[in-house]
């Protein structure tokens, strides 16, 4: 990088902090100026969880009654009344909402946690009076339940924990008035200091989707993304403590895989696969703050499947997480720089070899046991660890000698390990400090692998990896600004095969003939590395908002053992200034406006991205919206293109995309999508795509997501040889141009019967094409030119295979056939029904087609939708769990 880079992103920096220092802005409220509500002890047995509010104790704790909008003008009473009273018992919090209405209640049905396109109610506690961190209990209309965590003071959907499916109940009864919701959430389900008397942050929202009106008891304003901070107080909760929180989830579940296209001749298929599993769940309170969740020998049958793909890079894909043990609570763990902890490590696919004509190969490696810790402590220090160990798994393999006459051979099966067993760990501690939410945060992974010395799979996978990194935010003025700086290293230990490959994959190729500050190094057994860097952001304003930021992440981290990371040796500099409108004019709701760019160098001062990109966001009077971003990429090298290669020149390039859709609360919801591009070099980025979904009848939901896209890649990757000139460093790197298109479409059809008894069916049909053309090598490093085969003294031949044959002076060499012809079908059934509080009740049926050629046909519409006839596995799956608690 050189100087005059450097100054400029000292000066950012600078210019940014001394607005910080000399900002002043709008204050979160004192304690002493937050609205209050008050809660009453009732006797036990005092409420009948009906919904119908017609218990003499409703009648004795006083109402809350004055609320505000938020939308759609701030400030404004809202337009029908609502009543919401707050009483307990020993055990648990009741809330009872009387909400007016002076028109229709949409009040459609849906799973739990759905609730967008209905009238709901929302009540949100601050438990622990930490003015950051906050659980939200809501119920439409119809009686769907809604809960979700938040782990820090932001009101954004990206900041909240959906995956929190505590064991609560709520009821809902409507009347010519309007509708009355009755909420019972056990003690047992919160966590809370042992304090008496409790005082808890409150709010209370209410979401009108036919009017688009959000009211809140105490608002939150639309220019801020503060929550727990903006609070009123619950008081009068006196009287309970920690109380006995023991539960216990057992399961047993039955399974059969019927796969597609059976062989007779496998002896692994034995037509039905018949299975069966069981295990526990375990949860308990460790005093008031802490929970303790563990669980033997998990099943994961009901969950989705991910989405097909094509993946034509080097670097690896990551999909959410969806296992329940992993995603609830994940964020306290995961923390705020999430390339250390990425839980689909811990079960997944063993990477060991097997060979022979048939195998049985484990789909994934066997949890035999995992716990988590979770909690926060009255002095504001929270606590997130987990700890899991996953079984050595082995391949069974059967290799047909019967067919060879006289040989005497008889038919082979085989046992090889393709994964060891595995121990892994996480742990982080956060603390908070002052009075606005700024916390810090010290974090370590680790895991080791039981390998034996000299053992094929210790020439694979490494034998043990660390990390132990720290982070702070640190917020000012009222959460108006905000500092997040971080660090972390790693270290990675194993034998000398391991580690080099480690070294050589597509995270940081050290081998590079043109990066003479790397250091490879094929005997080495050890790996360690360092990520660091600082944001300076402005998080609140009327109109002006802006970050800035800058990361740097050394040649030699790896994480990828517990972790997720894609490729390291970078230092960038970014920022961003953004100016909005959230007051209503006369052609628009709101509306923003952004100007942002990206830079980014190797450690060899190298500059691998140069790009500036635009965003118009606006939201109609009618809140319908648009989005339109255009983005700019000027030519800069990089440093993967040739997998271990010199470094290689992109293209300019330019896009745009663009989306619209119509009011979010619709019945009908409809977004549509599109985005262009294209390069210097003819590449192509195209993509069209529309989401849609549907409400037809009260119980029912549709949503579709059909998308058709075209890419033209002129710098795909081919492979390598070591017969090149000087100007390549001897080797020789062959791309191509490839022209890829794919239909794809997600449908997700739901019936609910009743708010805990639901039929689910998502299904995905898929087809891609690829062809290639234009094959050539790269001409010299630090280049895009190409030697096209065909033409300089070279010749391009087709076999008939289809198979290239490439002659250049005395070298010939023959290039395989890479068109491919994709279609792939994933669906997922899944009946559901929680008969009683916690116990769940699974049917599932899951299908996984899929079907490769290697045809230079162009994808169509009509493979993606013969998808469903291609051959591929059946998996049905019965399960029930039954909660068991004191």
């Amino acid at each position: 990088m050189n100087g005059a880079n450097l100054r400029c992103i000292a000066l950012v920096f600078i210019a940014c902090s001394s607005a910080v220092l000399d900002a002043a802005g709008e204050q979160a409220p004192a304690d002493n100026l937050r609205k209050r509500a008050h809660a009453v002890r009732v006797g036990d047995g005092s409420i009948h969880l009906d919904g119908r509010l017609d218990e003499d104790a409703w009648r004795t704790a006083p109402a809350l009654t004055e609320f505000v909008q938020q939308e759609p003008v701030e400030g404004e009473p809202a337009t029908d009344a609502m009543e919401v009273r707050f009483v307990y018992d020993d055990d648990a919090l009741y809330i009872g909402a009387r909400m007016s209405s002076s028109g229709p209640v949409q009040a459609p049905m849906g799973r739990r946690d759905d609730g967008e396109r209905a009238e709901h109610l929302m009540v949100s506690l601050d438990t622990y009076l930490d003015r950051r961190t906050a659980y939200s209990f809501g119920v439409t209309a119809s009686g769907v339940r809604l809960d979700e965590y938040h782990p820090s003071d932001n009101n954004d959907w990206r900041s909240s924990d959906e995956g929190f499916d505590p064991v609560w109940e709520a009821h809902t009864s409507a009347d010519g008035s309007g509708w009355t919701a009755e909420l019972w959430i056990p003690f047992s389900q919160l966590r809370f200091n042992d304090r008496r008397p409790q005082v808890w942050g409150l709010n209370v929202q209410r979401w009108v989707p036919s009017r688009n009106e959000q009211v809140y008891w105490a608002l939150v304003p639309r220019t801020e993304r503060g929550w727990a901070s903006r609070f009123g107080d619950l008081h009068g909760i006196d009287g309970i403590g920690p109380s006995r929180r023991l539960e216990l989830l057992p399961y047993a579940a039955g399974s059969s895989q019927v796969v597609g296209g059976r062989d007779v001749n496998n002896p692994f298929n034995g037509g039905a696969n018949l299975g069966g599993r069981v295990g526990l769940d375990l949860k308990v309170g460790l005093g008031s703050n802490l929970t303790l969740e563990a669980t033997a020998n998990p099943d994961f049958g009901q969950v989705e499947g991910d989405p097909a793909e094509v993946n034509l890079s080097d670097f690896e894909t990551f999909f959410s997480e969806r296992r329940p043990f992993f995603v609830e609570r994940s964020r306290l763990i995961v923390g705020n720089v999430n390339n250390y902890f990425y839980s689909r490590r811990i079960g997944a696919r063993p990477a060991g070899r097997a060979a022979g004509d048939f195998a049985d190969y484990p789909g994934a490696s066997t949890i035999l046991g995992a716990a988590k810790l979770t909690g926060r402590l009255s002095s504001g220090t929270s606590i997130g660890a987990l700890g899991a160990v996953t079984a050595g798994e082995f391949a069974r393999t059967f290799t047909a000698n019967a067919d060879l006459p006289g040989s005497g051979r008889q038919d082979t099966f085989g046992r090889v390990q393709v994964a060891p067993r595995t121990i892994y760990g996480v742990a982080r501690v956060e603390q908070e400090f002052g009075s606005g939410g700024s916390t810090w945060s010290v974090m370590t992974t680790a895991m080791h692998r039981d390998l034996e010395p000299g053992a094929p799979l210790a020439a694979l996978l490494t034998r043990n990896a660390f990390t132990f990194s720290g982070d702070s935010v640190i917020r000012l003025n009222g959460g108006e600004y905000e500092v997040t700086a971080f660090s972390g290293i790693s270290y990675v230990e194993g034998e000398a095969p391991a580690i080099t490959r480690l070294q050589r994959a597509s995270a940081r190729y050290l081998q590079r003939p043109d990066a003479g500050y790397l250091r490879y190094d094929p005997r080495r057994t050890t790996l360690s590395g360092n990520k660091s860097g600082v944001r300076i952001e402005r998080r609140n304003g009327r109109h002006w908002l802006w970050q800035a930021s800058s990361q740097i992440e050394t040649p030699e981290f790896e994480t990828n053992d517990l972790g997720r990371f894609t490729s390291g040796d970078g230092i960038t500099g970014n920022a961003e200034i953004k100016y909005r409108e959230t007051v209503p004019g006369r052609w628009y709701r709101n509306y923003s406006v952004s100007l942002g760019t990206r830079n980014e160098w190797t450690f060899g001062g190298v500059q691998q991205e140069r790009s500036a990109a635009s965003r118009l966001d606006l939201t109609w009077p009618n809140f319908w919206f648009a989005e339109v971003e255009g983005e700019v990429a000027f030519r800069a090298q990089d440093a993967f293109l040739t997998r271990g290669g010199p470094s290689m020149q992109t293209p300019r390039r330019w896009g745009v995309d663009l989306q619209a859709g119509n009011n979010r609360s619709s019945q009908t919801r409809v977004v549509q999508r599109i985005e262009y591009g294209r390069d210097e070099d003819g590449g192509l980025q195209f993509e069209i795509g529309a989401s849609v979904s549907m409400q037809p009848a009260p119980q029912w939901s549709l949503s579709l997501d059909p998308s058709y896209g075209r890419e033209v890649n002129t710098q795909q990757f081919v492979t390598a040889r070591g017969d090149g000139g000087a100007a390549t460093y001897g080797g020789r790197y062959i791309f191509a141009s490839v022209d890829r298109s794919t239909w794809a479409a997600e449908v997700r059809l739901s019936y609910t019967f009743k708010p805990d008894l639901t039929l689910d069916f998502y299904a995905e049909p898929f087809a891609a094409s690829g062809r290639y053309g234009d094959f050539g090598e790269l001409a010299a490093a630090s280049s895009r030119l190409m030697r096209r085969y065909g033409d300089q003294g070279t010749t391009l031949g087709l076999l008939p295979n289809l198979s290239r044959i490439v002659t250049d002076g005395a070298a010939t060499f023959t290039l395989p056939n890479r068109d491919f012809h994709v279609q792939s079908f994933r669906s997922n059934l899944v009946l559901k029904w929680e008969w009683r509080p916690g116990s769940t009740f699974y049917f599932v049926w899951q299908q996984n087609r899929t079907e490769e050629e290697a045809l230079s046909r162009r994808i169509s519409i009509g493979d993606m939708f013969s998808s469903p006839g291609a051959r591929g596995d059946n998996f049905f799956a019965i399960k029930a769990s039954f909660w068991l608690a004191p």
